[in-house]
């Protein structure tokens, strides 16, 4: 289960093939035909710039308009608009459909002419790329709908029109580039069902098409499948030797894709050397964790800049920015107000201690003894003015900082629900039929709150980062529950910690979390974190179904093997508690990384 985990991953990032971006989509489709814009109808070019924005829902009634019509467009405007909702409801997780306007594109361009040609439409078709591509999105919709219903059924039908990809023989680079789509998808297959040698032969094939084509990048993700496969089968050091060599290819590769392939080679590369027991496991696995924060922070930064383009936020950032600076004043005058009280007490108090020596000038010993006492009531004046002062600072930028969390959180979120509610009212009072401007407002409105909702989930990290693990637990707890699943936690004495310490902390119990998730059918699970002893301690459980402890290398051994290779290199202990039917258990002991002090 360890290494379906590793491939499928790798699969994503460097074939886009069980799970593509939309964008990705688009480029895929649009390269099946050279096309004159002046020979497509007005419906179709709306419906691709819907979609080219992620505007699922306008992009397929706009498809829908020709479809409906039909004889009244060429053929090669009906083959691209039923690719184009295929790709639409495959964008959408829709599998169903998405087969079903697959199977009517393919049924389409059947009734074309065998030869390429150029039509009165002035639309250039390569028919063996639009069925090749066809045939294997065909196959990834059943293996995705294979990973929702695990149907032996939907996973033969997936490597069926795998082969129907393979049957081709053509020698065009891009009909060649989606059999090595096809090969690396029928590899992971087989993988999953430990037919090696199988998955081995199509992940070769796969290669030798990406180095004919001199594909420097997709080379070293198909090199990362087969390794993948021989650490599946215990080979360690053949794993490593093509770990090095898909590394050694896009060293100085430095486009997006490469570095997101380049942290999945770090990541493997580092368990299969943990498992060869060479300390450099550490180091490549520091090297993905540094690839990986980048990459989180860029997708980020991304979704922020989005909404800004997208809904013009602008005056609610300056408002935001005005409450910020008027908090940080508030909070300066604060310091100053107990600073030149606390000025005027030591003031006041010499002033006072002066006077009592004059007048207390013959008592020599007693003034001696009086003159100790009071100089250390005034230095623990000082040092309890400077505690107040201190802590009223961090009050001010912790106030700062969770007033600005409550007001995107509360504030904005509840001011899209209250104007979706508003355009509901609206809607009722039209009898009949309503302006669509209602129906595109509210689906703008949802999409924002959308993007509110995942940017609030994207920032997990960041709460990490200023707040440190107790808050950032308690939140993924808050944010993990449902109806059907609940998590309590209980926080005893946690404090800051090195940063790397506490990012690596939280992944683990995410990872842990992300299992009782998938697999665990529990009601009720707790997180409890406590420190003894300079080590950090944490137990979760669940009262889910359990599994059987002897039978984790056969399903679920990878994932649990990576945690525990991790919690290994942190010098920690990792111990599971678990049997069928009577819930899971899981303890962990970390030694404690203490926050550098900077002079």
């Amino acid at each position: 289960m360890r290494i379906k985990l590793l491939v499928s991953i790798i699969v994503f990032f460097c074939n886009n093939t069980f799970y593509p971006k939309s964008k990705e989509v688009v480029f895929n489709t649009t390269s099946s035909f050279v096309l004159q814009n002046d020979s497509l109808s007005q419906n179709y070019k709306s419906a691709k710039v819907f979609f080219e924005k992620e505007d699922y829902a306008n992009a397929l009634r706009e498809a829908q308009k020709i479809v409906e019509v039909g004889s009244s467009y060429s053929s090669e405007e009906l083959v691209l608009t039923n690719y184009l909702i295929a790709n639409i409801f495959y964008s959408t997780k829709s599998y169903d459909n998405a087969i079903k306007y697959y199977k009517k594109t393919l049924d389409l361009v059947q009734q074309l002419k065998d030869v390429e040609f150029k039509s009165e439409a002035e639309i250039n078709f390569d028919k063996d790329f639009i069925k090749a591509e066809a045939y294997l999105n065909f196959g990834n919709s059943y293996y995705q709908l294979y990973n929702k219903d695990y149907l032996q059924k939907h996973k033969d039908s997936a490597l069926f029109f795998y082969d129907k990809v393979d049957d081709f023989f053509s020698s065009k680079n891009n009909v060649l580039e989606v059999k090595s789509r096809a090969y690396s998808n029928s590899s992971v297959i087989y993988l999953n069902d430990t037919l090696f040698d199988k998955a081995r032969d199509y992940a070769m094939k796969a290669i030798q098409i990406h180095r004919n084509q001199n594909n420097k990048v997709n080379e070293a993700g198909a090199l990362v499948n087969l390794s993948n496969i021989y650490l599946s089968e215990n080979n360690f050091k053949k794993a490593k030797e093509t770990y090095y060599e898909a590394l050694d290819l896009i060293r100085n590769e430095k486009s997006s894709k490469a570095l997101i392939v380049r942290e999945k080679i770090y990541f493997n590369l580092a368990y299969n050397l943990y498992k060869l027991k060479d300390y450099q496991a550490y180091f490549y696995q520091e090297l993905s964790y540094n690839i990986k924060d980048s990459l989180r922070e860029q997708e980020v930064r991304g979704i922020i800049e989005e909404l800004d383009a997208q809904y013009d936020f602008k005056s609610a950032k300056k408002l935001l920015l005005k409450e910020e600076e008027n908090k940080r004043l508030k909070a300066q005058r604060t310091f100053w107000v107990i600073g030149i009280g606390g000025f005027i007490i030591i003031l006041s108090l010499l002033y006072w201690l002066n006077l009592y020596k004059l007048r207390q000038k013959n008592l020599g010993l007693q003034l001696s003894q009086n003159q100790l006492i009071l100089n250390q009531n005034i230095e623990k004046i000082k040092s309890e003015s400077q505690v107040r002062i201190l802590n009223a600072t961090i009050d001010g930028k912790e106030s700062e900082r969770k007033d600005i969390a409550e007001t995107l959180h509360d504030s904005v979120s509840a001011l899209l629900s209250s104007a979706n509610l508003h355009l509901q009212a609206t809607r009722s009072q039209f009898k009949g039929d309503h302006p669509i401007e209602i129906d595109k407002t509210q689906e703008i409105i949802t999409e924002a709150s959308q993007k509110i909702r995942d940017l609030s989930h994207t920032l997990v990290s960041s709460v990490l980062l200023k707040f440190g693990l107790k808050y950032a637990v308690k939140d993924m707890a808050d944010k993990y529950s449902n109806s059907q699943l609940k998590f309590e936690t209980e926080v005893g004495k946690v404090r800051r910690y090195h940063q790397s310490f506490e990012i690596k902390v939280y992944n683990i119990i995410q990872e842990f979390l992300n299992n009782i998730l998938k697999h665990s059918k529990a009601e009720n699970a707790t997180i409890k974190l406590n420190e003894e002893n300079s080590k950090l301690i944490f137990v979760i459980s669940d009262d889910g179904v359990g599994f059987d402890k002897s039978k984790i290398s056969d399903k679920d051994g990878l994932g649990l093997n990576q945690i525990d290779a991790r919690i290994q290199v942190m010098n920690g202990r990792f111990h599971i508690n678990s049997s069928v039917n009577n819930g899971t258990t899981i303890e962990v002991e970390l030694p404690i990384l203490e926050k550098p002090n900077h002079v």
